[in-house]
């Protein structure tokens, strides 16, 4: 069989543990029997990214905003204890996170629905696709532990001196204050990425932040988000027939429980973390959610939603096989080579990309599972198979 080919490169970001492991296997058995895959490697696996402080991982951010697509393993982000166990140089930050920077991009995450796996809230019928900020609030918070009686002030001070000062509260004793911030520049990449990509998916978009209460704070997402919306994105959304309306985040919240789904809903950084786990959970596990990072001059970088499966792998370590999902990192892989073939019109890897996520679909309904699906899936007959044996069931499938 000729192999689909491909006119430009995709990122191809490699990473940790048992998640490192399953990424060959997932190119081996069902990517490059079918695909001639180019790509461009570059390994954010711990230990490379410690010999090259950190470096490759800026690398690999601004090629991926030269070539538009990436794909993105799960890998490390080290604590005291990994610190000791890789004997690094230093406690590197969060690769996602660096990335996510450097795009200026927005986290969009979506659950993977099988027959079977039915989702806790019962009228949720197609997946619902949570657009997380990925900039500010209480990831670039500054904090002070408040010793004793003080009066804590919230001061602005300009390049010509002038200063703004605002009470934030006078203590009689111990407390606590938190100060956060965002800037306008990135709300608006924010708010081009989540329009952009509601009209990709062709789903309407909704926004919600707490303004009633944070008159100047949220109000501003609030703001920004409609004035890019009726001036740039409002007859697009029309003529695709799909709507952006702005709502408190408790009236999201209820109206997401009585939704069929099908929709894009825009979080502030804080609430779309809490909220896309929230609905990893109600559909079954982060192994089953998609994850997809958008920058507003339309770069794609996916990923999968999940963790390196630590445990696993020192299984994997061991000899002992292993039933780890790998559909998330999957869809990662499945997601890229759309986008890939969608920028470069190639209709034969596009056709590919949804024949791969199809066949894994069918591979799950009809009772070939990982482990962690056991206890989660409602069919008749379970067949539970090791990673290896799972891929090669949908690549025999294609």
């Amino acid at each position: 069989m000729a192999k689909i080919q491909m006119k430009t490169p995709l990122v191809e970001m490699d990473g940790d543990e048992m998640t490192r492991v399953i990424w060959k296997q997932i190119k081996d058995i069902v990517i490059l029997p079918f695909v001639d895959l180019k790509s461009e490697y570059y390994d954010l696996g711990l230990p490379n990214r410690d010999a090259t402080n950190d470096q490759v991982t800026i690398d690999s951010a601004n090629r991926t905003k030269e070539l538009g697509v990436a794909v993105k393993c799960a890998t490390i982000t080290p604590n005291a204890q990994r610190m000791t166990e890789y004997n690094l140089h230093e406690m590197w930050k969060s690769p996602n996170g660096t990335i996510r920077a450097m795009l200026d991009g927005t986290v969009f995450r979506s659950p993977i629905l099988v027959k079977g796996i039915n989702p806790f809230v019962s009228c949720w019928k197609k997946p619902i696709t949570i657009a997380r900020h990925a900039y500010g609030d209480v990831y670039r918070n500054s904090e002070i532990r408040v010793e004793g009686a003080s009066k804590a002030e919230l001061v602005v001070t300009y390049p010509d001196g002038k200063e703004v000062r605002k009470e934030i509260f006078e203590f009689k004793d111990a407390g606590i204050i938190q100060g956060i911030h965002n800037t306008d520049k990135s709300i608006a990449a924010f708010a081009r990425s989540c329009f952009m990509y509601a009209l990709d998916v062709k789903q309407s978009l909704w926004f919600a932040t707490k303004d009633t209460i944070s008159k100047t704070y949220d109000h501003r997402f609030k703001d920004i988000f409609a004035e890019i919306y009726e001036n740039e994105f409002k007859a697009r959304f029309e003529a695709a027939g799909i709507e952006y309306f702005y709502t408190l985040i408790d009236d999201a919240v209820a109206r997401i429980m009585r939704s069929e789904g099908g929709i894009v809903w825009a979080c502030k950084n804080y609430d779309g973390d809490v909220m896309s786990d929230m609905l990893a959970s109600a559909c079954g596990s982060l192994a089953m959610m998609t994850s997809v990072l958008v920058s507003p001059e339309g770069v794609y970088e996916y990923e999968a939603a999940h963790g390196t499966v630590t445990r696993h792998y020192y299984k994997y370590l061991n000899g002992e096989a292993t039933s780890t999902n790998p559909m998330a990192t999957l869809f990662a892989w499945s997601g890229a080579l759309r986008k890939r073939a969608q920028l470069d019109d190639l209709p034969d890897l596009e056709a590919f990309a949804d024949k791969l996520e199809e066949a894994s679909v069918k591979t799950i309904e009809e009772g070939t599972i990982t482990g962690d699906l056991k206890n989660l899936i409602d069919i008749p007959e379970k067949n539970v198979v090791n990673t290896e044996d799972f891929l090669k069931a949908i690549a025999e499938k294609l």
